[in-house]
């Protein structure tokens, strides 16, 4: 016979009842007269309610612990590391570091051998000798003493007796097709690509960097001296971002080689980043990001593993991309993102 609690239970809720109905209590003895029946109540009852409300206040003001797990924090590092595509193979923003701004800069002030740089009169080390010689004046007075700085909104600067007015930076960024060499005259006679970007200012610029003849891509120009040689400098660590297209597949014990870095014959070598385009179904298809500003770098890279180099685009420099800039065309940066490269120290 199967058991069944519900008799039980409804036995027990009707002698319950009759017992609280009852005026004599379970011991048998009469209740006192004017005693009034009082609801069952434990002995910590009272203490429970009053502790339960500054309990509960206490534990919304109580500051959330964070729990770290060494096994969720790798996780989570993979999860940094892993490429992402937006736009373009392996994209990461670059954020650079938080940058020094001295307090001659902050007050506007530069040093008088770099004005005249920036003016085009000449190299910092040959203004230098021109200061030495007393062919520069400042505000009408002949000045002789290095690492003399001026305000070149307020001051006026004379070399021969003749006014220098300091360039007006320009920073102009073009997507560089095939077959146009990286410097500003080729005594051969091929086409550069300073006759891409003749018509973009009136101001001298020079190409940030170089791109050999079949690469594509990004090319920063500018007259700002000090960001070329900030961009142009490896321990700055800026990212470089190609999609590299092979003839053969890559397999991806070759990938991880060029993660974890190949001896070249100008020294040891590594990428940042390297991983299959998309979904990697295409193999001949590869993202490489790196930071090392080297002749031909990715290129000698695939060939050192025995690879052949269809195609080489950079797709992103410095953090600039290729957005709305088609291959030949040029512009100018945005106020916005010069202060971002500015950053870069």
């Amino acid at each position: 016979m199967a058991y069944s609690s519900k008799p039980r239970r409804e036995n027990g809720r009707k002698a319950s009842k009759a017992r609280k109905d009852s005026t004599t209590p379970r011991s048998g003895k009469p209740k006192p007269p004017g005693k009034q029946d009082k609801p069952f109540r434990p002995a910590r009852a009272d203490k429970d309610l009053r502790e339960q409300a500054p309990r509960e206040k206490s534990r919304e003001s109580r500051p959330k612990k964070e729990f770290s797990d060494s096994r969720g924090e790798k996780d989570a590092e993979k999860t940094a590391k892993r490429p992402r595509t937006e736009g373009s193979p392996l994209y990461k923003p670059f954020t650079p570091k938080k940058a020094f701004i001295s307090k001659t800069e902050r007050e506007g002030l530069i040093r008088l051998n770099r004005y005249l740089s920036n003016a085009g009169i000449a190299s910092r080390r040959e203004a230098d000798e021109l200061i030495e010689l007393g062919l520069v004046s400042v505000n009408g007075v002949v000045v002789k003493e290095l690492g003399t700085k001026v305000d070149p909104q307020k001051d006026v600067v004379k070399y021969d007796d003749a006014v220098i007015r300091p360039e007006k930076f320009r920073y102009v960024l073009l997507n560089k097709p095939k077959d146009y060499i990286t410097t500003a005259k080729d005594p051969e006679g091929r086409q550069t690509v300073m006759e891409l970007v003749a018509a973009a200012c009136k101001e001298r610029i020079y190409p940030v960097g170089r791109l050999d003849r079949q690469t594509t891509g990004l090319l920063l120009f500018t007259n700002d001296g000090d960001l070329a040689k900030r961009l142009t400098h490896p321990k700055h660590g800026f990212p470089k971002l190609y999609h590299v297209e092979l003839t053969e597949k890559v397999s991806r014990e070759d990938l991880d080689k060029i993660r974890n870095g190949v001896e070249l014959e100008d020294g040891y070598v590594k990428a940042d980043e390297a991983d299959y385009v998309g979904d990697g179904k295409d193999q001949q298809q590869v993202g490489i990001r790196v930071h090392s500003g080297r002749n031909r770098i990715v290129r000698r890279i695939f060939e050192h593993l025995g690879y052949n180099v269809k195609k080489l685009d950079r797709v992103m420099f410095a953090g600039l991309t290729k957005k709305d800039l088609p291959r030949g065309r040029y512009r100018h940066l945005t106020e916005a993102e010069v202060g971002f490269l500015k950053m870069i120290r």
